[in-house]
């Protein structure tokens, strides 16, 4: 019986390595299944919730990035879950659904989100200095510092409806365009240097039915100069 007993003794540590490493694997698989799925994260805020007052308010920012993004990103994430994107981005994503009736729903939050993401990076509590290339791009572009804040604010407050007024480049060109509801540049093959967001959500607690208040406050206090700067240098679409 002990002989037996020492038998056993003896391959009982390859059985629980065997297990653990078993156990292990299926740990690993499982991990990744959930990394494929998690397609679309919530970016954080790199401000604080209130940083952006007086011109956009805690309670707005509370709804627009704790409700409104949190939203889109969620629904994203439930849409993906269908398969057919694993692994992929949200520009591969955006790129893949545009323009395509049966990926309406994925492309519109997934497009939101990005867009917002996108969005919160724009700004900057107190603006920050224009960067003297960016300036001279401007400048060369709509004749003006001030043409541009008008040509910009203009446009935003034609957007019918819901939508994003940005600034792009377009090839070697800067340019101010919109779209509508969820549309977004990297659809169009523009390059993204800054937006704001005309949805209603984004200014209605603070401005109610002032757009052109909201939009000539952001332009005016709280452009992320630095962020445009460093998108003009990056070869990232």
């Amino acid at each position: 019986m002990e002989k037996h007993w020492i038998k056993k003794v003896r391959y009982l540590p390859n059985i629980v390595c065997l297990v653990g490493a078993i156990s292990l694997a299926l740990g690993l698989v499982e991990c990744s299944n959930i990394g494929e799925k998690a397609t679309i994260i919530q970016e954080p805020l790199p401000y604080k919730m209130d940083a952006l007052k007086p011109y956009i308010s805690e309670q707005t920012m509370r709804f627009h990035y704790g409700k409104h993004y949190a939203g889109y990103v969620d629904k994203a994430n439930q849409l993906l879950k269908t398969g057919g994107f694993e692994g992929k981005t949200a520009e591969e994503i955006i790129a893949l659904t545009a323009g395509k009736k049966e990926y309406t729903s994925i492309f519109n939050n997934v497009a939101q989100a990005w867009n917002h993401a996108f969005f919160w990076k724009c700004l900057k509590p107190g603006g920050g200095t224009i960067n003297a290339e960016v300036a001279d791009r401007i400048i060369k572009s709509f004749g003006s510092f001030d043409k541009f804040k008008q040509k910009f604010l203009e446009a935003a407050k034609s957007r019918f409806g819901s939508g994003w007024t940005w600034l792009v480049l377009d090839g070697d060109k800067l340019k101010i365009v919109t779209t509508g509801n969820a549309d977004t540049p990297i659809a169009h093959g523009l390059k993204p240097l800054f937006t704001v967001d005309v949805w209603e959500h984004a200014y209605y607690l603070d401005y109610q039915n002032r757009r052109a208040d909201y939009v000539r406050q952001v332009l005016n206090h709280l452009v992320n100069w630095d962020f445009i700067a460093s998108r003009l240098k990056s070869k990232q679409a």
